[in-house]
């Protein structure tokens, strides 16, 4: 299934891309070893998807304005390079990082955020889950609901940063702040749209569908980024 205003990916020979399931782990050492990653690869470096579950963690974009965090309590704040506003992650909550260039891919900055949406609602659709983008603000929703939120940042053509995928979280943090700037956005959950429970189920339908509509040949690797400088 291709979106109206996303390019076709047919016809393009498929590129290798390595997998790492990072398990959880804290926000900033994983932030930092994408960095080095985008800032360290040259044209031959083969495209990652990084995939994490994070510790309770706020995030504020490059443009973001403080006043949009309204009580972050006990969960810290941590300011960083990628577009958008404030948002949530924690457990339960499905975090990937596309490490792509996007010329290889042949596709541009629109292009690449409309397939990732694609890919989100390609994967609630295995579940019956029928969801829908929004004029002006990037993510996937049920209902009006947020249930993915979109964060990137594009460098000399490479991605970095990436999507939150809402799937069994406690949501209560959200109400500590304006979701991605909006007063009053509501967030849902996959587990309360009827979907599954377990991230277990998910991840491999999500990877899928991004491969699909990236073109790419995943490959699974157990070695993991340097996560300790």
């Amino acid at each position: 299934m291709t979106a109206a205003g996303c390019q076709s990916s047919q016809g393009r020979q498929s590129q290798p891309a390595v997998v790492r399931d990072l398990g959880r782990q804290p926000y900033e050492p994983v932030w930092r070893a994408m960095q080095r990653f985008t800032d360290q690869r040259d044209e031959d470096t083969a495209d990652e998807l990084w995939v994490v579950e994070h510790d309770p963690v706020f995030t504020l974009g490059q443009a973001g304005k403080p006043e949009h965090v309204l009580a972050p309590g006990d969960i810290p704040v941590v300011k960083v390079d990628r577009g958008g506003q404030v948002t949530y992650h924690g457990p339960g909550q499905i975090v990937v990082y596309p490490l792509l260039r996007l010329p290889r891919l042949g596709i541009g900055v629109r292009d690449y955020v409309c397939r990732i949406e694609q890919a989100i609602i390609d994967t609630l659709a295995e579940w019956n889950i029928g969801a829908e983008r929004q004029d002006g603000a990037p993510g996937v929703y049920v209902g009006g609901a947020k249930v993915a939120a979109l964060g990137i940042r594009v460098r000399r053509g490479c991605t970095f940063h990436g999507l939150a995928f809402n799937v069994a979280m406690d949501l209560e943090p959200f109400r500590r702040i304006n979701p991605c700037g909006y007063q009053g956005l509501q967030v849902t959950t996959m587990v309360d749209l009827g979907g599954p429970s377990g991230m277990a189920a998910v991840k491999p339908v999500l990877l899928d569908n991004l491969a699909r509509q990236f073109g790419l040949h995943l490959q699974p690797s157990s070695t993991q980024p340097d996560l300790s400088a």
